[in-house]
């Protein structure tokens, strides 16, 4: 059984990971099915998600970001929506603590920085206060450039020492360790052999230590591996996400979440016999 830590409560899965559901509140988000409100939220709830990530600002390669009141603007009114129907644990993908602070009292209860806290100076000290979970991502550079740079000498070396790095400002700020969650940012400044090393040996990131989310779904390595264009990649997107369940990751973050139950069903099926 694995555990997540709310503020004040905890969530359990009996699945092999938690199954994360896509909102993207944004006109701009790479793939249009993940585009919605309030109505794609709760029927992600009713197709199995364990939680919900809602987003106001795509962080796509080559776009750029929006300002915190846009954001507001755009998510606070679909956390309100779900909140009025569902206590299902709400996830928010900002960098900005503004944002954040506005999302916590609309009734959000974790958040996922794809800056690692680099971004936003007082946001690790208010998620330590606030007693939130938080993601901690690898990228390098902005969304904007992001992809004009993905030469490493060792991938997975160099991202791990990243986020143990950003772990221990996490826990230096107060944010206790069974409430930090890291993700290796595939696509964020990697081409398609460093993002296989990261899916391969995602479960070792940083020890084993802390809780790992991939964010895999309908990505362009997907499409790189596989030939297919975002709307043909969610079997690629399966495959991917049990390899990194398999080694050890904790979370995936999907689009498609009935089939992403289902193949966790199995696994968890197999795994038991």
């Amino acid at each position: 059984m694995r555990r997540l830590f709310l503020k004040n409560r905890t969530i359990t899965t009996e699945l092999p990971a938690f199954v994360m559901g896509i909102v993207n509140v944004t006109p701009d988000s790479f793939w249009s099915g993940s585009r919605g409100d309030a109505e794609r939220a709760l029927s992600l709830v009713a197709d199995g998600a364990d939680i919900l990530d809602i987003g106001g600002e795509s962080t796509r390669p080559g776009s750029d970001y929006v300002s915190a009141e846009e954001e507001v603007r755009r998510i606070v009114p679909v956390i309100e929506e779900i909140r009025r129907k569902s206590d299902v644990p709400i996830s928010v993908d900002t960098r900005k603590k503004s944002v954040m602070e506005a999302a916590l009292a609309a009734g959000a209860d974790m958040l996922n920085d794809i800056s690692a806290l680099e971004d936003d100076p007082e946001m690790a000290s208010f998620c330590a206060a606030s007693g939130i979970p938080v993601v901690l991502m690898h990228k390098r550079g902005l969304p904007s450039d992001m992809q004009d740079d993905t030469a490493y000498t060792d991938v997975f070396s160099e991202v791990d020492a990243y986020l143990s790095a950003r772990v221990q400002v996490a826990l230096d700020a107060g944010i206790p360790a069974e409430k930090i969650i890291v993700d290796p940012g595939v696509g964020f400044g990697k081409d398609t052999a460093g993002n296989a090393a990261l899916i391969k040996n995602a479960g070792v990131l940083c020890g084993g230590k802390y809780m790992v989310l991939m964010a895999l779904s309908r990505k362009s390595c997907i499409g790189q591996m596989t030939g297919r264009a975002v709307e043909e990649r969610l079997a690629g997107t399966l495959a991917a996400d049990l390899v990194s369940i398999m080694g050890g990751a904790g979370m995936v973050r999907v689009h498609d979440v009935r089939e992403t139950v289902d193949t966790l069903k199995v696994l968890g099926y197999i795994n038991r016999q």
